[in-house]
């Protein structure tokens, strides 16, 4: 190795080292917990028990078909060592938080020939607001974007060693990105593109695909087949339409000037300006898809072309695959997916590669404004990361905040028989806090497919009726929430006895 490159790995390394010890040092009580984040450690308390992939925070304990297993696996094995998966999480993202910094470094190197262009792609990414955010939350994302950077990395190293052994490696890596999110089928169907697109005669195309598909396949039709078998369906997705509302719409601008403006202040006063990031998202994405058309089409039907540079064709590309693949579900499978910063944020790490590699293009024609354009990106983001890790530093957030570490209700709910069921709006945190699985609440709607839910008075009558013989307990979360909620709740609690009203919260039982 020489010098140049001993120093570009060491600066890759020292990044990495301040990303691990940025998520350590900003989640000193845990990550940030939410539903699903509950949903993979106890999945993952489950694994370890011996029992299987489980909905383990439900009374039920079903077989877990709708989040994929690989991060539950992964805390499951870390788990052997006694680390609880609720720890390990924590560890776990933010080693992944510096191997994600570490191969945005090779990434940026690779792609423009660029030490210091490969660096600024490593600090841009380990002082991103929203991608640090992302990183301090147990979810299953660093792990799918960690996934998803050496998927780019080793089809890189395919088109430019034409070894077939490379593409087998990259099927094998979309394969663990799909057992992780099933948004991993959107960076299947770039990689299947791309081979189409950039080979040079059909028969390499299909030769090619058949061998990526090939190497792909074992690990879907694995974990459909293991669904169908203990659960009779494949992913726990319905095809049935359900429009895109106006909230979801306005989640996504949200999240998204949080991205391009971390400046609270600043981000604040942009939003005033109508539609200013909504045009901004349609100019950007109207550029880099006439970008990708013309680089894709002339190389398909000029074979003979240069090739055009692997990893930022294949990460504009997966803008659009993704972005898709998200809409697509969110009409046709799953109503409750929201432009949530965890879906968009594999959109963010490609979106960072791209601005490296057309500011590196911009390097070589205008010195000047590039290296403005560098200093401004690191000024407003280290701003922003400042701000998100002291914030972070003074306490939970989630459900690993005090008001729930403090709950009260919590603590009634502690002291209840064992053998006392519990109702709940709020099944994750009940879990978390009680060790025991609950009762999720009949309901009128729902939440994955947007219609209405049959069942329900049967649903209410069997809760009040347990409720009331003293077998189970009814336990409303922050009940002072809309309207509609609000009257379900009352519906629910008609009749009952009220036995805890404190903190917004109130707990049901039998009259004594």
């Amino acid at each position: 190795m020489t010098k140049p490159q001993t120093a570009a790995f060491l600066t890759f390394s020292l990044l990495a080292l301040s990303g691990i010890f940025l998520i350590l040092y900003a989640t000193p009580q845990g990550l940030i917990l939410s539903d699903d984040s509950i949903a993979y450690i106890a999945g993952a308390r489950s694994i370890l028990s011996g029992q299987g992939y489980r909905e383990a925070w439900l009374a039920s304990n079903g077989p877990v078909t709708h989040f994929p297993p690989f991060f539950s696996a992964l805390l499951a094995l870390i788990g052997i060592s006694g680390l609880d998966p609720l720890r390990g999480a924590r560890f776990l993202n933010a080693v992944l938080f510096g191997a994600n910094i570490f191969l945005l470094g090779v990434i940026g190197w690779r792609m423009t020939k660029s030490q210091i262009a490969g660096a600024a792609l490593a600090f841009l990414f380990l002082v991103n607001y929203s991608l640090v955010r992302v990183h301090a939350t147990a979810m299953s994302e660093p792990l799918y974007i960690f996934l998803t950077l050496i998927a780019f990395l080793v089809f890189d190293f395919y088109f430019q060693r034409k070894q077939k052994r490379w593409l087998i490696v990259t099927g094998a890596l979309v394969g663990l990105a799909y057992l992780t999110r099933y948004a991993g089928l959107a960076l299947f169907a770039t990689c299947l593109a791309s081979l189409f697109l950039l080979r040079e005669n059909w028969r390499d195309r299909l030769a090619r695909s058949a061998l990526f598909v090939g190497s792909f396949l074992p690990f879907a039709l694995g974990w459909s087949l293991r669904n169908q078998l203990v659960a009779h369906n494949a992913t726990n997705r319905t095809l049935s339409y359900h429009p895109l509302t106006l909230e979801n719409i306005q989640t996504g601008i949200y999240n998204l000037s949080l991205f391009l403006m971390p400046v609270e202040a600043w981000r604040r006063a942009l939003v005033k300006i109508p539609n200013l990031f909504a045009v901004i998202v349609w100019l950007v994405g109207a550029g880099l898809l006439i970008w990708l058309l013309q680089k894709g089409l002339t190389k398909f039907f000029k074979p003979h072309t240069k090739t055009p540079e692997i990893l930022s064709f294949i990460s504009a590309l997966y803008i659009f695959g993704y972005l898709a693949s998200i809409v697509s579900s969110m009409l046709l499978f799953d109503a409750s997916t929201k432009f949530q910063l965890r879906i968009l944020a594999p959109i963010f790490v490609s979106a960072l590669i791209l601005t490296i590699y057309f500011l590196a293009q911009l390097q070589s024609k205008q010195k000047l404004l590039s290296s403005l354009c560098y200093l401004i990106l690191i000024a407003f983001s280290t701003y922003g990361a400042f701000n998100l890790t002291a914030q972070l530093h003074k306490g939970g957030q989630g459900y690993a905040s005090f008001q729930w570490y403090d709950s009260e209700a919590m603590k009634f709910l502690r002291n209840l028989p064992e053998d006392v069921r519990i109702y709940t709006n709020e099944a994750a945190p009940v879990y978390l806090y009680t060790q025991r699985g609950a009762y999720v609440l009949p309901d009128l709607v729902d939440p994955v497919t947007g219609q209405a839910r049959g069942g329900f008075e049967e649903g209410l009558a069997t809760l009040q009726a347990d409720v009331l013989s003293g077998k189970a307990v009814l336990a409303l979360f922050d009940i002072g929430k809309d309207e509609q909620t609000q009257r379900l709740y009352q519906t629910l609690g008609a009749g009952l006895y009220l036995a805890f009203d404190k903190q917004d919260d109130t707990i049901y039982t039998a009259y004594p």
